[in-house]
């Protein structure tokens, strides 16, 4: 029995409803209930909150104020005028933020947010804390398909506020104890010397599940299995969230931990999209926002089990909506049903972000899965980062193993000729990779755009 999550649920949780109104449980059960309704039932659903939020958006937020037009066809069809809304991309976002903020809107009692700037776009904006129980409710949803309760006990393997002082560290690190019952092991700078610490440390805190990034896990589960190391104390789950979650990094991370891995997948502009359930249906959060797929050229919609980026309109953000909003993710929904039994609809793949994709000599596309692919077949890779700078110039960084040879290096160049063509390729050996804004290790990134 663990105490803190006793606390957590029966004094902690239940003060904060009565004091702050905060509604994560209620949310949370709304969401149970809704799960499993018929796809006519979560259409209505959708429906009547996009009314509501299309009809306060061209009321109260200036930059929607073009589309009052639209109140007789909002009425009648919602979705049918969310399509006539434009396209709002990061940078026309950026243009002018102010103009997304409700006149209704008290910025002092709003929640200020900032996305972690992984794309080298970061951004601030305004949520309410109805639209962040509303996160936090389907990210428990997600967790409960696991056996995983609010206020179990968690460690992360993720970075560490290093931009706080000391004394704001410590406070943060009692909330995250207290407040959540969750650990931090940082993911900055995991040593294969240190592994027997953090054994120890994950061991001596009995957590229900771990969370972390995709390749901060997999890189801990690879110095497991190298030491031969297994943890003494049962999981429930592994759970990734903020990268890409490739195949060989799923077998190696539940090889380690011995315990499935359950993708989440969020943004903080974005909210929990979808979770991963124990049958490896990965479930949107309908309830939450309307999803599009539009193609990356012409971004005009694709049918499902067509790749293209992600559109998201979030019906909770009335103080700062931002309609058809165009994430930067490149992913394809499924028109298959899960074995779970759930309705909500899937997502079929996650291919990373759009800046992953990697434009061959020939104008054909290359996701970026297909470098990790080659670097998987070579055992001498302990880490690698490749950029494309231009049509025919590629920088490839490899953290080396102590038996690379040159050799690897031809062989990983090949590779990536094979596919892209014949192009320029700076192959540079790095003791380490530095993570992005966010913290998270980006495997690929173009650094020029599409071509529309």
């Amino acid at each position: 029995m663990n105490l803190t999550a006793l606390w957590i649920r029966h004094v902690a949780y239940p003060m904060m409803e009565k004091r702050k109104g905060n509604r994560i449980r209620t949310y949370l059960q709304e969401l149970s209930q809704t799960e499993k309704l018929s796809n006519h039932e979560l259409r209505r659903w959708q429906e009547d909150h996009l009314q509501k939020l299309l009809l306060h958006a061209i009321t109260q937020v200036p930059a929607y104020k073009d589309q009052q037009a639209l109140t007789d066809l909002i009425t009648r069809d919602p979705f049918e005028a969310l399509s006539q809304f434009p396209l709002l991309t990061k940078d026309r976002f950026k243009e002018d933020q102010e103009a997304y903020l409700a006149k209704t809107a008290d910025k002092n009692a709003c929640i200020l947010n900032r996305t972690g700037g992984s794309t080298g776009k970061p951004m601030t904006f305004y949520m309410d804390r109805q639209t962040v129980e509303h996160y936090e409710a389907a990210r428990f949803r997600g967790l409960s398909w696991s056996q995983i309760r609010i206020g179990d006990p968690c460690v992360m393997i993720w970075g560490s506020p290093i931009e706080l002082s000391a004394q704001a560290q410590r406070k943060e690190r009692f909330k995250e104890r207290i407040l959540k019952n969750r650990i931090v092991i940082p993911a900055f700078d995991l040593k294969k010397e240190e592994l027997p610490h953090y054994i120890k440390r994950i061991e001596s805190y009995h957590p229900r599940y771990i969370y972390g990034w995709a390749s901060a896990l997999a890189l801990f589960a690879s110095f497991m299995l190298e030491k031969n190391i297994r943890l003494s104390v049962p999981l429930h789950a592994v759970v990734n969230t903020g990268e890409t979650l490739y195949p060989h990094q799923r077998e190696l991370i539940e090889k380690a931990f011995a315990c499935k891995v359950i993708n989440e997948y969020g943004a903080r502009d974005g909210g929990i999209i979808a979770y991963e359930c124990p049958k490896g249906g990965l479930h949107t959060t309908v309830e939450n926002a309307v999803y599009e797929v539009v193609d990356m050229q012409t971004l005009q919609p694709v049918a499902p089990g067509e790749k293209g980026l992600l559109v998201v309109t979030d019906l909770h953000n009335y103080v700062m909506p931002r309609i058809r909003y165009v994430l930067t993710d490149v992913v394809a929904f499924s028109p298959s049903s899960c074995a779970c039994g759930r309705t909500l609809p899937l997502i079929e793949a996650i291919e990373g972000r759009e800046n992953d994709t990697f434009v061959a000599l020939d104008g054909s596309y290359i996701n970026g899965q297909y470098f990790t692919n080659i670097a998987r077949m070579i055992l001498s890779i302990q880490q690698f980062q490749i950029i494309q700078k231009s049509r025919d110039q590629v920088e490839l960084l490899i953290v080396p193993h102590e038996d690379f040879t040159e050799q690897d290096i031809e062989k990983f160049k090949e590779g990536i000729r094979l596919r892209m063509g014949d192009v320029k390729i700076d192959a540079k050996r790095v003791t380490a990779i530095a993570p992005a804004a966010s913290g998270k290790l980006l495997v690929a990134m173009r650094e020029f755009p599409l071509p529309r």
